[in-house]
């Protein structure tokens, strides 16, 4: 049956299938442009745009694709063009991973370098405002990750990959040591009331505290 559906297939549906309406070579070297263009721009337009942090940012990057489609096919509906052209884009961003994770300088080049947001607990408004984030954003990036509120952030670092990556703040051996001597009391105060109950400790001996 599938055999029979193949043999009735007219010659030319197998021409415009298989055979590019463009040169091979050309086939290539379209997407190889419009990967190094789309490097580039991603790069100049700040790790902001890979971390899609409103929804502006979202539709710039769905209808990126679009934009850059007719550019990278050409005048070419082929199956034969489709295959040389993503095969291309694919040895090609095997080759650029592959020397961008063996060389550091080519890393920062592409990628760009991560960007401290807020250090120790301070909000670096000026890195914000090169990043081009706002406080808004950066709250709502923080609020995804369980965070309700900035001033429970003691670091938040921009990744080259645009991700936002936010470190809580930690208790400090002061207020452990506060916490440690509240429960303490407590259970002081818990033990001298179960004794007075039993009659063992007069009423006017509870003088522990109760942390109030």
């Amino acid at each position: 049956m599938f055999l029979h559906l193949i043999a009735d297939v007219p010659p030319g549906m197998w021409h415009e299938m298989f055979v590019p309406d463009i040169g091979i070579l050309e086939k290539m070297l379209r997407p190889l442009l419009v990967y190094v263009f789309l490097i580039i721009g991603l790069r100049v337009a700040g790790k902001r745009e890979l971390a899609q942090l409103n929804p502006f940012d979202l539709i710039v990057l769905l209808t990126l694709s679009n934009t850059v489609q007719n550019a990278i096919i050409g005048n070419d509906n082929s199956v034969a063009g489709g295959i040389i052209g993503a095969s291309t884009l694919l040895a090609l961003n095997y080759i650029v991973v592959r020397l961008v994770h063996r060389s550091k300088k080519l890393q920062h080049l592409v990628e760009g370098r991560r960007d401290l947001l807020i250090k120790d607990g301070h909000l670096r408004q000026d890195h914000l405002d090169r990043e081009l984030i706002t406080q808004a954003d950066l709250r709502a990036a923080a609020l995804k990750q369980g965070i309700t509120s900035l001033k429970d952030v003691e670091d938040c670092v921009l990744e080259p990959t645009g991700s936002l990556a936010f470190i809580e703040k930690k208790p400090t051996h002061d207020m452990i040591l506060h916490t440690e001597i509240m429960a303490a009391l407590e259970e002081m105060r818990k033990e001298l009331a179960a004794m007075r109950a039993a009659g063992a400790v007069p009423a006017q001996a509870d003088a522990v505290p109760s942390g109030h």
